[in-house]
């Protein structure tokens, strides 16, 4: 196996950069599908001072590379397209369910998103 596989608690927390190296944020969360246990998006935090005032943003884990020597995520995108991003606040998430958000979000980052289909054989 060539893939680096890593815990969510190591990589909630971890800083976000993009490929200029400018600091884009902190992962705050990852949100699973439970469907097929694929992470669906991660909940990066960006602005702010001392965790007030921050924006929080719905990444597709499609948009993420990871540096496998530093062990870091970079996302692809300048600091002036993630603040022009749809955003939330800490306490209004994005419904799950809304297919007009999801895809509008995935078409601002560029990349396609994965087949929906689940994985899992049943019994």
């Amino acid at each position: 196996m060539n893939n680096l596989i890593l815990s969510s608690t190591s990589i909630t927390g971890t800083n976000v950069t993009n490929q200029k190296g400018e600091n884009l944020g902190e992962i705050k969360d990852l949100m699973i599908d439970t469907e097929n246990g694929r992470v669906n998006y991660a909940v990066l935090s960006f602005g702010g001072f001392l965790g007030l005032g921050d924006k929080y943003f719905a990444i597709p884990f499609e948009a993420f590379s990871v540096n496998t020597t530093t062990e870091k995520f970079v996302l692809n995108v300048s600091k002036e397209r993630l603040e022009n991003a749809p955003g939330f606040d800490k306490d209004n998430w994005p419904k799950t369910n809304d297919h007009t958000y999801w895809n509008n979000l995935y078409t601002h980052y560029g990349v396609e998103r994965r087949s929906t289909q689940t994985q899992r054989q049943t019994a």
